[in-house]
C-alpha cells in the first residue's frame, strides 16, 4: 500500500503541469477528476489556477484572504514581548502577522493591559 498523502499543492502542482502540456483548464479538470474522483478540485477552481499562471504566478500556495483572522499562541507574543517591550502593539501586530486589535485583545485577556477606567 502506498504512503502517498495527496495534498493541495500536489493538485496544484498537477496543473502546472498540465498548463504547461498545453491543456486547457477544462481538460486538466477532467484528467484530475478521471484520477482522484471526487478530491479534484472543481471546474471552476481549475480555471482559476490556470488564470494564475497565465498571469506568471506559478506559487502553489494559497494567497492571503480577509477573514476570519490569523491565529497566534500567547508564548509567540510572551517572546516578542521579552524581547523589547517597548514594542507598539503595532509593531507587535507587524511581527506576528495579525491585526493590532488582535494583539490589544489578546494583551488584554493575559492582563498584560487593562480595559480604560480599570
Amino acid at each position: 500500500m502506498s504512503n502517498f498523502v495527496l495534498t493541495k499543492q500536489h493538485l496544484r502542482e498537477v496543473l502546472i503541469f498540465c498548463f504547461n502540456w498545453k491543456k486547457s483548464a477544462a481538460e486538466a479538470h477532467q484528467m484530475l477528476v478521471e484520477v482522484y474522483g471526487d478530491i479534484a478540485p472543481t471546474d471552476k477552481s481549475c480555471r482559476e489556477w490556470f488564470r494564475r499562471f497565465k498571469d506568471g504566478d506559478f506559487s502553489v500556495e494559497d494567497k492571503p484572504r480577509s477573514g476570519q483572522p490569523q491565529k497566534f499562541e500567547d508564548k509567540e507574543l510572551k517572546v516578542l514581548l521579552e524581547e523589547g517591550q517597548t514594542q507598539t502593539q503595532e509593531e507587535l501586530a507587524e511581527s506576528l502577522g495579525v491585526t493590532q486589535q488582535a494583539v490589544s485583545a489578546r494583551l488584554r485577556a493575559m492582563g498584560i493591559i487593562q480595559t480604560q477606567g480599570n
